[in-house]
């Protein structure tokens, strides 16, 4: 019986990883697309990244935002260099502790995302419309959690 029950495990464990390799090719395809869609000079995905979330969250710490997006801070650094040159964040200091420095996305940078929102779910709205029986939609749609928990457990 203990045979039995560790091909099983086996059996389960392949199956698992055979998932997370076929997740990992059709995210990166996604992406890819998403990615070439966008226009020469435009915002990079790690920049939208760092916008969307203190769109979504609030004003962060460079290393709070750091750890959030699992990169190094130096990295985190670079992107909202990057990011406040062109006026999409903006840096302020803490009102609780003066010594931390707080970003904050500016009206701009709201713009950026909105636009490159606007492009990104047009094509997407296009293709599952189109493509797409309402019963797959329905299914595509309760899978988002279960995508956003394995982004976020990363």
């Amino acid at each position: 019986m203990a045979a039995k029950q560790t091909v099983q495990k086996e059996t389960v464990q392949q199956d698992v990883a055979e998932l997370a390799g076929a997740l990992r090719v059709v995210v990166g395809r996604i992406s890819r697309r998403a990615r070439q869609m966008t226009a020469v000079g435009d915002v990079t995905l790690s920049e939208v990244s760092v916008l969307s979330r203190l769109e979504r969250e609030g004003p962060d710490s460079p290393g709070s935002l750091a750890e959030a997006e699992r990169v190094r801070p130096q990295a985190m650094a670079t992107t909202l260099a990057a990011l406040e040159e062109r006026g999409l964040v903006t840096r302020r200091p803490d009102a609780a502790d003066g010594r931390r420095v707080v970003m904050t996305v500016t009206d701009a940078g709201r713009k950026v995302l909105a636009d490159r929102r606007s492009e990104l779910v047009r094509r997407m709205t296009a293709v599952l419309d189109s493509d797409f029986t309402p019963a797959e939609r329905r299914t595509l749609l309760a899978a988002l959690p279960l995508l956003d928990r394995i982004a976020e457990r990363m």
